[in-house]
């Protein structure tokens, strides 16, 4: 069987390289640097590139877990339509215009699917069962986490409760304050560390509301919540790295909007149909 890890093979690739011999390594380095010719060649063609032999080439794809070459290019060849990932294709200040379109699309593809492999889905069952019996619902994050937030009071009508996402920080306190039970609370921080929202998320849950943290990894933040949602991404302090983790959590937004949508039953359906199509008129006379 292939790998065991549940990253794709390139990052997987990635994160054992240093742990190689010598002779796979430069097997690995050609991978990691032109992928497609690997993938597009045969077994004495990537010998050759790499200047090794093709024992060496069938060493490192069975140390990979593979039953052969072969095997191991129809994995490469799934993990591309994926996209690079972001740890082989760092953004270079000399990048052309085309380079660098295609590392950001591959960036962001790749990271939202680490992001989708590791959603736990049982919990955001939770989240939305949470919504279902809440009669408000309120968000809180700030800087690009704002954003997500105000995503997600765009979608009131999905949600089918009052909804609102303050951006001040006194008034994400004042709504934190004055929540209780059956209210619902998602504090939004993808550090986990942001100390106002970890307070927002604190407040929230004392009072008695239902707390939802989306964090891209466990910290203080989920420690106040009654229902984490870690959403994992590849996000580093590069100065060109785009914001994938903005991306990630309006993709969060969405499938919970969907969700409770679908689930409030046809009345709530037919009220969105409803609604969709007076908004598509009034955007007529609007014009």
């Amino acid at each position: 069987m292939p790998h065991s890890t549940n990253a794709p093979l390139l990052e997987h690739l990635n994160e054992v390289m240093g742990s190689m011999r010598n002779s796979e390594r430069k097997v690995a380095q050609l991978v990691a640097n032109n992928p497609t010719f690997v993938m597009n060649s045969t077994m004495a063609a990537v010998a050759d590139a790499a200047g090794v032999s093709e024992p060496t080439v069938m060493r490192f794809c069975t140390s990979l877990g593979f039953g052969g070459f072969q095997q191991f290019k129809m994995s490469l060849a799934q993990t591309l339509a994926l996209g690079i990932p972001a740890t082989l294709s760092t953004i270079g200040r000399d990048d052309s215009l085309e380079v660098l379109t295609t590392k950001i699309f591959d960036h962001t593809i790749s990271s939202l699917d680490r992001a989708r492999r590791f959603l736990d889905v049982e919990q955001i069952e939770r989240a939305v069962q949470a919504i279902l019996d809440g009669t408000s619902l309120t968000l809180a994050g700030l800087g690009a986490s704002a954003i997500i937030a105000l995503d997600a009071e765009q979608k009131t009508a999905l949600f089918g409760i009052p909804c609102s996402a303050p951006i001040d920080p006194h008034q994400q306190f004042m709504a934190a304050s004055m929540a209780g039970p059956g209210s619902v609370v998602i504090a939004i921080s993808n550090t986990g560390r942001t100390q106002s929202i970890v307070q927002i998320a604190q407040v929230s849950q004392t009072n008695g509301a239902t707390v939802i943290g989306v964090s891209g990894e466990a910290g203080p933040l989920l420690d106040h919540c009654n229902i984490p949602l870690i959403v994992k991404t590849i996000e580093d302090t590069d100065i060109y790295t785009p914001t994938v983790s903005r991306l990630a959590g309006l993709v969060i937004v969405d499938i919970l909007a969907t969700a409770v949508a679908l689930r409030r039953g046809p009345k709530h359906m037919e009220r969105l149909m409803d609604m969709k199509e007076g908004l598509a008129l009034f955007r007529q006379h609007d014009a």
